[in-house]
């Protein structure tokens, strides 16, 4: 672990920014396999081969999950999720998005905008609470600045949160916003009807849906075009040409606060003989 850690979102036990990469003592040597690792705002987490959930770093608004709004030093387990085998963790700015295994999304931290997606929480929750509008079984999530995504085992998408609904009315005052880019529950995101989505990814204000034809649908702002558009904003799902891929299939995205990190390849999906890597943003 390195770099800013004013909050201790390192997990190194202090609270001093470090250049050099560090080992994490809690999980060196201990037999624990670390199977998913995220980072908000201020704050991260890990999630272990056996489903367990540790986060650390900010907590002013209760996004570690730990029933308290004090910053955290350590990697500390989320134990109000034992006994739940947790398979994801996306963290927005100053929340978090929990994945089971059971396909459940369970959310915690602020709620200013709506991104925990549970309405009846006021400013926000220091545990993380089910979703229980996200009736289908859930197999991806992501986190935008003040959004988030679920990707369905039906191929669905949905979004919450109103962090990106300002950019939308302000770029394209004389357009009707759809529903999904204001909503503060789950909310399916329209244009990606009959598409097979197998995962979500998000900047802070454009997020993006992986096909399971390795296609590439993407929607929000395009201040620095990382969206490969015309417009300022894209209000609804729009494909990337696959042209600027050598018209090859997509296998995974990382976004970035503004741009986008695209992977393909033309081998299988557990082994690739040939990888390439494509950059979306500002030339």
């Amino acid at each position: 672990m390195k770099g800013a850690n004013s909050y201790g979102q390192l997990g190194l036990g202090h609270k001093q920014d470090v250049f050099q990469p560090e080992a994490l003592k809690e999980f060196a040597g201990n037999q624990k396999t670390l199977r998913n690792v995220a980072g908000g705002g201020g704050h991260s987490s890990v999630i272990t081969d056996t489903g367990e959930l540790f986060l650390c770093g900010q907590n002013k608004n209760g996004q570690l999950g730990l029933n308290h709004t004090e910053d955290v030093i350590h990697f500390t387990l989320c134990s109000s999720l034992s006994g739940c085998p947790i398979v994801q963790v996306a963290c927005g700015w100053d929340f978090t998005i929990i994945l089971a295994g059971n396909g459940h999304v369970l959310s915690c931290g602020s709620n200013s905008f709506g991104q925990l997606g549970v309405p009846h929480i006021g400013r926000g929750c220091s545990v993380p609470q089910k979703i229980e509008s996200l009736k289908d079984n859930v197999v991806n999530v992501a986190a935008g600045l003040r959004h988030a995504l679920a990707a369905t085992d039906n191929g669905s998408v949905f979004q919450w949160g109103t962090g990106m609904v300002s950019h939308a009315k302000r770029t394209c005052p004389e357009k009707t916003i759809p529903p999904f880019l204001g909503a503060k529950e789950p909310c399916k995101v329209t244009g990606l009807e009959n598409i097979q989505v197998k995962s979500v990814t998000s900047g802070s204000y454009h997020s993006a849906s992986l096909t399971a034809e390795g296609e590439l649908y993407v929607w929000g702002s395009n201040k620095h075009k990382q969206l490969v558009s015309k417009y300022d904003f894209v209000l609804r799902p729009q494909k990337i040409d696959t042209h600027y891929f050598l018209d090859e299939k997509i296998r995974r995205v990382w976004n970035g606060w503004t741009h986008m990190v695209a992977q393909t390849g033309t081998a299988s999906e557990t082994e690739y003989n040939m990888q390439k890597y494509f950059c979306l943003d500002d030339p």
